[in-house]
């Protein structure tokens, strides 16, 4: 978000300029430097990986920017990082939706590593299509009738028996070293979360635009780890937990559920709305691990098309997130997310309310109702619902 608090304080959002665009991938050794035809996002590869990405106006040339020839050769430079030795598990929860899910089965004939085991949980989807898609796709099937995406995650850990355990959804297509990627990324001890590139598979609607220039999952071309001194230096306004990636791209040692529980079920798509993934990784940082940001484990993910499911998905996300300030509170006992929830976020929100009072041009135009009305809903969702899960 912006002002007054600084982008890491609260779910980010992007200044939103017009309705859609094109997606251009271009590959900065194809000598290619074409002129846009109308805006367009320029996702700039090297080696067969995303290496950086630009917005471009109509007619204006695509030029490689400096960091990105800078980060090509940095990459190029790097150590080789041997393959993960371990067995791994790729979980992908749906629920009605088996064309999307189909879609994203087919990913998994083009990966340069084959997971040991995938495993599609049916979150109490109501015909039978999605078992044959599942089934078709000589995947493992398990059926969980408790709806909530949070049940279902839970579901597929309990099933998985790989060493790492890989999530993503049905609305994404994996690039071919997706898995590969991520598990090569467990290569210290402490890493016990890795998530990755998250880019739009498409920008052809509104609600697609205004979902990646405000809300969008990506998080760079550069990797991060988030560790203790992360965890530390912003536990006063509660640890921004959610700037570590997203939930369509992640990935856990199957070793860290045994240390600190599985997700709460309370929380994410079907209960609270969202957040189920941030919360566990706050509670990997608040347990002494370590949470990598890969941004060579990419993956492209179809956005909603329609302004009323946007709508109602952006309520849904601030109430998550409310609602996992509390819950990060009662299992942690860390009072920095109390302070964003009564003190950060209404300020937050007071001055966009002064910003359109006095006519003053604001960031944040798009459904401020709907995530003030949802940031209230997610308290008062965990006041009823206050008791911890079972184990």
């Amino acid at each position: 978000m912006g002002n007054p608090l600084q982008a890491s304080q609260l779910p980010r959002t992007r200044q939103q300029t017009e309705a859609h665009a094109d997606i251009l991938r271009l590959d900065i050794q194809s000598g290619q430097r074409p002129v846009a035809s109308r805006r367009t996002l320029v996702i700039f590869e090297a080696d067969n990986l995303p290496v950086g990405q630009r917005w471009v106006e109509a007619g204006e040339p695509v030029v490689i920017p400096d960091d990105v020839t800078a980060r090509v050769l940095t990459r190029r430079k790097a150590p080789q990082v041997d393959a993960f030795a371990g067995s791994t598990s790729v979980v992908i929860c749906t629920r009605d939706r088996p064309d999307e899910l189909e879609r994203c089965l087919a990913s998994f004939s083009r990966q340069s590593r084959t997971p040991d085991e995938l495993i599609v949980v049916d979150n109490a989807s109501r015909g039978e299509r999605t078992r044959e898609v599942v089934l078709a796709a000589h995947a493992t099937y398990v059926r969980e009738d408790r709806p909530g995406l949070d049940y279902a995650r839970n579901a597929g850990a309990r099933a998985a028996s790989g060493d790492i355990v890989l999530y993503t959804d049905d609305d994404t297509e994996l690039h071919p070293h997706w898995v590969a990627n991520t598990a090569a990324a467990f290569d210290k001890p402490e890493v016990m979360g890795v998530t990755g590139l998250v880019l739009p598979a498409a920008l052809t609607t509104k609600a697609q635009w205004i979902f990646e220039t405000e809300w969008g999952f990506g998080r760079g071309f550069d990797p991060i780890d988030f560790g203790r001194e992360f965890f530390l230096a912003t536990r006063k306004d509660g640890c921004p937990a959610w700037t570590i990636g997203a939930g369509a791209n992640m990935a856990f040692r199957r070793r860290i559920f045994d240390e600190i529980g599985f997700f709460d079920e309370r929380l994410d798509v079907g209960q609270a709305g969202c957040s189920g993934d941030s919360e566990f990784w706050y509670r990997v940082l608040a347990a002494g691990y370590v949470c990598r940001y890969e941004p060579t484990a990419v993956m492209y993910h179809h956005h909603r098309l329609e302004m009323a499911g946007l709508a109602s998905q952006i309520y849904f996300y601030m109430r998550g997130h409310t609602a996992a300030l509390m819950v990060q509170y009662q299992r942690t006992g860390e009072k920095g997310n109390l302070r964003r929830a009564f003190i950060l976020l209404p300020r937050y929100y007071l001055g966009l309310g002064f910003d359109r009072l006095t006519r003053r041009v604001s960031k944040d135009q798009h459904f401020v109702g709907k995530q003030i009305a949802g940031a209230i809903s997610g308290i008062w969702f965990f006041a009823r619902n206050f008791r911890l899960p079972s184990p």
